[in-house]
């Protein structure tokens, strides 16, 4: 069984996400992310935040959660950064009762280990030892799963070397965002390789710049 798209959910999440982020300074390309995993109709949605990151992107996967009915967890490290996520979340939602779970762990290895059939999953090399280890101990579900990572990660293929990556692709906005695609278990790499590709068209809405790139 593999991930599903579905063009309708993702074009419902990119909408409401660009009226949500609307005034926010940072949009960090949050309505394609966010129709990224709705469209896939993913179940859970597990992210890593700090204290001072822009928080764009995580309304995003909020109003992609509710469209796509799946569990929002956000990985913190301290209670101030869970302070601050969550109000910004709140202040920032057009459904502010419906908030992330929130995790609090200096050490993200022993969270991630806990959370089974992560579908989706976004880091932030900004902190880059805590997205490495969030990633390298991430329990990906049986469908496969679409990591994102933002500001700079070199290269998400050496991180995740013992998983297998079907493509990898990088956004030029906002410091870099990388996108790569988990297969399913029992998929082989050459099958999905050979699927039939999707194109999504991306306009940054601040610059006007379209990004066209393949899933």
């Amino acid at each position: 069984m593999k991930l599903v798209w579905s063009p309708e959910t993702a074009s419902k999440a990119y909408i409401d996400t660009v009226k949500s982020c609307e005034n926010l300074e940072t949009p960090d390309a949050a309505e394609l992310i966010a129709a990224m995993a709705a469209g896939w109709n993913v179940k859970m949605i597990v992210e890593t935040w700090s204290y001072g990151d822009a928080i764009a992107l995580s309304v995003g996967l909020n109003v992609a959660s509710q469209h796509a009915n799946a569990k929002h967890i956000c990985i913190v490290q301290s209670s101030r950064s869970e302070s601050a996520y969550l109000q910004a979340i709140q202040e920032s939602s057009s459904s502010p009762l419906n908030l992330p779970e929130t995790i609090v762990a200096e050490e993200p290895e022993k969270a991630m280990k806990e959370l089974q059939g992560i579908d989706f999953l976004v880091v932030n090399w900004r902190n880059k030892e805590f997205a490495a280890a969030a990633l390298r101990n991430a329990a990906f579900g049986n469908r496969g799963a679409v990591v994102v990572c933002r500001n700079g990660c070199s290269s998400l293929k050496r991180v995740l070397r013992d998983r297998n990556v079907v493509r990898t692709v990088t956004l030029p906005v906002t410091g870099g965002i990388e996108i790569a695609h988990i297969a399913a278990r029992n998929s082989s790499g050459k099958s999905n390789e050979n699927r039939k590709r999707r194109w999504i068209t991306h306009v940054d809405q601040r610059s006007g710049e379209e990004h066209v790139f393949s899933i």
